[in-house]
């Protein structure tokens, strides 16, 4: 059985959404969940559930590192006791196959690093970001903030690992990669973004299709966007803000007179839809890739809805044996010399 630990101190709503979430789950997905925290506190919550017959067990951690805690790396360094660290630590000790957390961004990249580890060959571990788009699955979109800066390797590395997340949670054969710049001639974008182009061209391990502009990846022209971390995380709050500004004038419209409210009547089961397309609790949150253990970090918001699919998009990771498919890959370059 596959097993989840999950930070239920982390999050705005932790830990009375993070256990209902993690009940859902453990019932729907059949996965054996590890809830992290102060004991008391989850015990009551689960309560307030019917879980009989749930492979649900709770993992002692007096500690809590807050949503807003500054220097998270001293943070978790310091607060070894913490429910993030300890979720991660089940990880790195070969008890748990994934950790699911709400918690800090930066907090759970810094344990990751700490306590986890890369795969051997991965110079960073970047936040890959599902995207919604026009075509059956997201287009995954990464560095989506863990590094600001990159080079030319550090692209080529994330579109191999898109890449492999892709095809194995979406069942995309031979993903599109392109790189996110200013426009699709060669000549144009910094250097490091040119010297990515070359050599994403040569590498017969990725389906580089070229550059690729913000506006066209929601319009499907690719299925995996690689960029840096500061140009990435631009992009996912810019369609962040579209999605919320086009639902608050959908809204305003429908509800503007009698005639407006009785189409939106008839068009509501397509707007539910549509809805569910462009929801991040549809997929539960972006994904630390490149480590040694699957890793998944919902939105600091979530509630049960998203951990549910937070927990299943982690059982996802697991069975289609991503990391192991990147460590077979990244063992071939270290093997052929590549930049360590």
């Amino acid at each position: 059985m596959v097993r989840i630990a999950v930070d239920a101190m982390g999050g705005d709503y932790a830990p009375r959404e993070i256990v209902h979430g993690a009940v859902l789950a453990a019932r729907e997905f059949s996965v054996s969940v590890q809830l992290v925290g102060q004991p008391e506190l989850i015990q009551a919550e689960l309560k307030r559930h019917d879980h009989e017959g749930l492979d649900i067990g709770i993992v002692p951690a007096s500690e809590v590192i807050a949503m807003d805690e500054s220097a998270a790396h001293r943070a978790v360094a310091k607060k070894k006791d913490s429910s993030i660290v300890v979720a991660t630590m089940q990880a790195a000790d070969g008890k748990a196959d994934a950790v699911v957390t709400a918690g800090s961004t930066a907090a759970a990249a810094a344990a990751s690093r700490f306590y986890l580890g890369r795969i051997d060959g991965v110079e960073r571990a970047p936040i890959a970001v599902p995207m919604p788009s026009t075509m059956d699955h997201p287009c995954m979109l990464l560095d989506g903030g863990a590094f600001h800066d990159a080079d030319a390797i550090h692209l080529e590395q994330y579109a191999l690992m898109g890449s492999i997340l892709v095809e194995g949670l979406f069942n995309v054969q031979k993903p599109r990669v392109g790189i996110l710049n200013i426009g699709t001639e060669q000549t144009k974008g910094p250097e490091y973004v040119r010297a990515a182009y070359k050599l994403l061209r040569n590498n017969n391990k990725v389906n580089f299709i070229g550059f690729v502009e913000a506006r066209d990846f929601p319009m499907g022209k690719c299925d995996v966007l690689v960029c840096d971390g500061f140009s990435g995380n631009v992009a996912l709050k810019t369609a962040e803000g579209v999605a919320k500004m086009i639902g608050f004038m959908l809204t305003q419209e429908i509800y503007r007179d009698t005639r407006s409210k009785l189409g939106g009547a008839i068009v509501k089961p397509a707007l539910d839809r549509m809805k569910r397309r462009i929801d991040y609790n549809e997929f539960g949150g972006a994904l630390l890739i490149g480590l040694k253990s699957v890793y998944l970090k919902a939105h600091g918001g979530s509630k049960h809805t998203a951990i549910k699919n937070a927990i299943r998009t982690a059982r996802d990771m697991i069975n289609a044996n991503i990391v192991k498919q990147t460590e077979h890959t990244f063992s071939a370059l270290v093997g052929a010399g590549n930049r360590k």
